[in-house]
């Protein structure tokens, strides 16, 4: 699995309208398996994103997705920047597939 975790900032006063974009966008992305956007609770700029995908490859086919690219479009001007990007390696928990354990554990 692929996971992305960043923090976006909105322009001022503009948090709300760019969640309402960036859900709007979350319908039918192939291998997207779990896509979550939350307020950040300390500042009423910044949303957290969170993104579990089957693969790298399927995370970057759906920047191409039509309805992504309609998203991109309309979010970018209440976009003010992006900071505390990180990738990550998700290996399961609630909602997602449960991986073998010999896939996540060192051998012994």
């Amino acid at each position: 699995m692929f996971g992305l975790i960043a923090r976006m900032k909105a322009q001022a006063g503009k948090r709300d309208a760019l969640l309402t974009i960036l859900l709007e966008a979350t319908g039918d992305m192939p291998g997207c398996l779990s896509y979550v956007v939350a307020k950040d609770a300390s500042d009423p700029e910044s949303l957290w994103i969170t993104e579990v995908w089957d693969s790298p490859e399927s995370h970057k086919a759906s920047l191409s997705l039509p309805v992504v690219q309609a998203a991109i479009e309309k979010a970018r001007p209440l976009i003010a920047g992006f900071d505390n990007r990180v990738t990550t390696e998700p290996v399961g928990g609630a909602g997602l597939r449960q991986p073998d354990r010999k896939e996540i554990l060192p051998a012994s």
